[in-house]
């Protein structure tokens, strides 16, 4: 089931991280990074018995749990987060924010053409603006992913746990 739970993991995060690019999310680039890693380090314990492996993966799910938990409250706009700092890592080009969610141009039946062009375009920062008239906002689109991510981290860590303790039982019995 673990094996199961990685595989899964590990498809959700390529898909994230595909999106993070196109968005030029630089700080979710990286963690999603880390998290390919750690999950197949996850993967690699699972297959070849080894409860260390599988210790680092338990280890970073309770930090990709924590990242997702920081994520949702940032695009909920909770604790009073800015999207801009964590998001884009602080960088900006020419005054203008560099970070977009791929899903605010691209959500589901979004009408780009039904902006209006003065409320839109005398914005601070209009890439942080949400767009009107779309089927589900990329905020929670956004929230969704985590959401998935969280579910999918928790099961794994659920049965990581099983897998460690399996494995370390039969680490002390003695084989001569």
């Amino acid at each position: 089931m673990l094996i199961i739970l990685c595989c899964l993991q590990l498809i959700t995060a390529l898909e994230r991280q595909v999106l993070d690019f196109l968005g030029y999310q630089w700080a979710p680039i990286m963690v999603n990074f880390l998290q390919v890693v750690m999950v197949i380090l996850g993967l690699f314990g699972a297959i070849q018995y080894r409860s260390r492996y599988v210790v680092m993966y338990l280890l970073w799910t309770l930090l990709w749990v924590g990242w997702n938990v920081f994520v949702c409250c940032l695009y909920l706009d909770l604790g009073g987060l800015s999207k801009v700092l964590y998001l884009s890592g602080g960088y900006s080009d020419a005054g203008h924010i560099v970070h977009r969610s791929w899903w605010k141009e691209n959500g589901p039946a979004c009408d780009l053409d039904s902006l209006p062009s003065d409320g839109w375009t005398n914005q601070e920062n209009p890439q942080l603006t949400t767009v009107l008239r779309c089927w589900l906002e990329y905020q929670y689109i956004e929230v969704l992913h985590c959401t998935v991510q969280l579910l999918v981290s928790l099961l794994g860590f659920v049965h990581a746990c099983y897998v460690v303790n399996a494995l370390t039982d039969d680490d002390d019995n003695c084989k001569y």
